[in-house]
């Protein structure tokens, strides 16, 4: 059997995405039951990190210590990835020796170039392009507080970058209505939008996007390798920050969403990040509960 990779939300289809965010919440239960459920003793995850993380590394090795395996740290700056080995090569290396593999890079083209050649599940741990794990979680904690996401209105405020992507291809998937407001200049990929079709509106407001919303989610305005445009970015994004003047354009009952991490007074103001309507700490930690359930479906899937 092919391995099953997950380079995108695209590789799954509605109903796969659908389990994936009922076992996670399953997963959760169990784990907080204190329940032993250790399906891949033996198993291995080999995680590979182009760029340093916090929530990335931590959720994926505990996560599969928590499932009785094992998880491995890999640096390009301290394999031959760095000294200039190809990545197909590595991706070959690898496949021989672990049973899942996590990539958390820059380029889209290099996760697509490793997965093409490896013999067993890849996941996207972040690319330049999407971020599918993180919306895994974030799903996970809407379902949660509000049940199925269909026919919700979702704002994305911000850069269109691949956090805004993956909820772009998240609306396609599960049915619900993307808003989109992001300042001239940092429009999401035009390609990946019109995929979409009536499921995505788009426009320089970020008042008019947050309008009668029933969930608001927003980034950092300079993404990690951008840290020289922070400058010009502060001044383009200067009308975009989520507070409680853009809060109140939306649904009294909405939530907000933040990826972590967060610049308080910068994107986000402090009163928003902290407040009542703010779920951003259960998102961080369903980063753990859904990646599992992924780990779990891919594993399954491939064996």
């Amino acid at each position: 059997m092919m391995a099953r990779h997950f380079l995108s939300l695209l590789d799954l289809n509605s109903e796969e995405l659908r389990t994936i965010i009922t076992r996670a919440i399953e997963l959760k239960a169990i784990l907080r039951k204190g329940e032993s459920y250790t399906p891949f003793q033996n198993k291995t995850l080999a995680m590979l990190f182009d760029k340093s993380s916090t929530r990335t590394r931590v959720s994926f090795e505990a996560g599969m210590a928590q499932f009785g395996g094992h998880a491995l740290f890999l640096s390009s700056k301290d394999t031959q990835l760095g000294r200039g080995e190809p990545i197909e090569d590595t991706a070959r290396v690898l496949s021989g020796m672990v049973d899942i593999i996590m990539i958390r890079t820059f380029a889209h083209e290099t996760i697509e170039r490793f997965a093409n050649v490896a013999t067993v599940p890849v996941i996207n741990g972040l690319t330049d392009l999407v971020h599918p794990c993180q919306l895994l979680a974030d799903l996970q904690t809407w379902f949660e507080k509000r049940g199925d996401i269909k026919g919700a209105t979702v704002t994305w405020v911000g850069d269109g970058n691949n956090m805004c992507h993956s909820y772009i291809n998240a609306a396609r998937l599960l049915d619900f209505n993307l808003r989109i407001g992001s300042p001239h200049g940092y429009e999401p990929d035009q390609n990946i939008v019109d995929a979409a079709g009536n499921k995505v509106y788009f426009t320089n407001d970020a008042m008019e996007a947050a309008s009668n919303s029933d969930l608001i989610v927003t980034d950092v305005w300079a993404s990690m390798g951008q840290e020289e445009e922070q400058k010009q970015r502060e001044k383009a994004f200067s009308s975009f920050q989520v507070n409680s003047q853009l809060m109140q354009q939306a649904n009294k009952d909405a939530l907000f969403m933040h990826c972590l991490p967060a610049h308080r007074g910068e994107e986000v103001s402090s009163e928003v990040l902290e407040g009542a309507q703010s779920v951003v700490w259960d998102e961080a930690e369903n980063r753990l509960h859904a990646q599992k359930a992924l780990i779990e479906f891919l594993l399954l899937s491939s064996n």
